[in-house]
């Protein structure tokens, strides 16, 4: 089984509470980001939660590529996402990408979150990690 189908099937056992393969505790959001073929593709995401929202940043561990779900979001208006709660909810949220200087101020949230998010930067050769806002409604 691979890494991130692992941290699903954690996700839903746990009530979206994952401390194995990783410890990322509740701040994942599972995201069902549409693939160009008409399929969707479950993506496990680090998540701030803010405001009826979850913030989803693209660091792809600092490639210096974008990851391939990020243009499935940017021609997605909304998207199916699960949340942790007991029960695990699956919302519709809207998409929408942050422009600076709140993407920057999100990501400085997101370093904070993790020390690892810092070292991406260093791997990512200059690129600029896309953060997106996922606001939820019932």
């Amino acid at each position: 089984m691979d890494f991130n189908q692992q941290i699903i099937e954690a996700f839903r056992a746990n009530h979206g509470v994952v401390t194995e393969p990783v410890d990322f505790g509740s701040s994942l959001v599972l995201v069902h980001v549409p693939k160009k073929d008409g399929t969707e593709r479950v993506t496990p995401l680090a998540a701030i939660e803010q405001e009826s929202g979850w913030h989803v940043v693209a660091s792809a561990a600092g490639s210096p590529r974008h990851p391939a779900w990020v243009f499935g979001l940017r021609r997605a208006q909304s998207v199916p996402i699960e949340v942790p709660g007991d029960p695990i909810r699956t919302l519709t949220a809207t998409v929408s990408e942050l422009e600076e200087p709140a993407r920057a101020a999100m990501w400085e949230r997101f370093k904070a979150l993790s020390p690892g998010f810092a070292g991406y930067e260093a791997k990512a050769e200059g690129r600029v990690f896309p953060i997106f806002r996922l606001t939820g409604r019932d």
